[in-house]
């Protein structure tokens, strides 16, 4: 199992990732691609040329959750969306790419602009699979009292692992 990420001399992180670890971290991320592909967009010229999208919060709770609201006024927060939202899908696919490109069995050594890919990429994983298992303060006391015959324990455990991945990339980092 990964010893999670440490930092690199001259820069940059390193982490150690067996096959298994890839391959899950690759299928998640690759779901996460799926999930914030390009929204809605207008029927107008001048609004798709200026990259503007639906003004409307996502019915999903997992992209409501990605794409939250930036107001408490639902008006404000509606024009916020609809200038931002598309720019906002756009970087999280670019980091969930970078991820993708470095996720490799092995030694990753990555570099400082891709560490924070990394980073962004793994929290947006981790709010996505969080929002999907409904977790809250209390997860690490479910996970501890629930039986590995659970049909949901894989996932905690992995949002558990991906938790600890995304620690030990930030104390890298800093």
């Amino acid at each position: 199992m990964s010893s999670g990420f440490r930092s690199r001399k001259g820069g940059g992180v390193i982490a150690e990732f067996e096959a298994a670890e890839v391959s899950i971290l690759r299928s998640l991320v690759t779901q996460m691609l799926g999930l914030v592909a390009p929204g809605e967009t207008s029927d107008d010229p001048l609004e798709r040329a200026l990259s503007m999208g639906s003004s409307e919060v996502p019915s999903d709770p997992v992209l409501a959750r990605l794409f939250p609201s930036a107001y408490q006024d639902e008006e404000q927060s509606a024009e916020f969306r609809r200038y931002t939202e598309s720019t906002l899908r756009d970087a999280k696919r670019a980091d969930a790419q970078a991820m993708l490109d470095s996720a490799k069995p092995g030694r990753a050594e990555l570099t400082p602009e891709q560490a924070q890919s990394w980073l962004r990429s793994l929290n947006d994983v981790r709010l996505a699979l969080g929002t999907r298992l409904g977790v809250t303060e209390e997860i690490h006391d479910e996970i501890a009292s629930m039986s590995e015959d659970d049909p949901r324990y894989p996932a905690y455990v992995t949002y558990d692992w991906l938790t600890y991945l995304q620690d030990t990339l930030v104390r890298a980092l800093w």
